[in-house]
């Protein structure tokens, strides 16, 4: 089964939410990166739609 040897494992990580999130597991000594990310047009769904539009989907 895979999750045999999942805790015999170095722990890595990736956030892409809260800094916060990162910072504690960097505090912890683990290793992450974080990911600067957010929602497509800023989550507005009538400026997506509009985006989407231009792009023929």
């Amino acid at each position: 089964m895979i999750l045999n040897g999942l805790f015999e494992k170095e722990f890595k990580a990736i956030n892409i939410g809260l800094v916060s999130f990162k910072e504690a597991l960097d505090d912890a000594e683990y290793k992450c990166i974080q990911v600067d990310w957010s929602p497509p047009a800023g989550g507005d769904a009538d400026a997506l739609a509009a985006l989407n539009a231009l792009a023929g989907l």
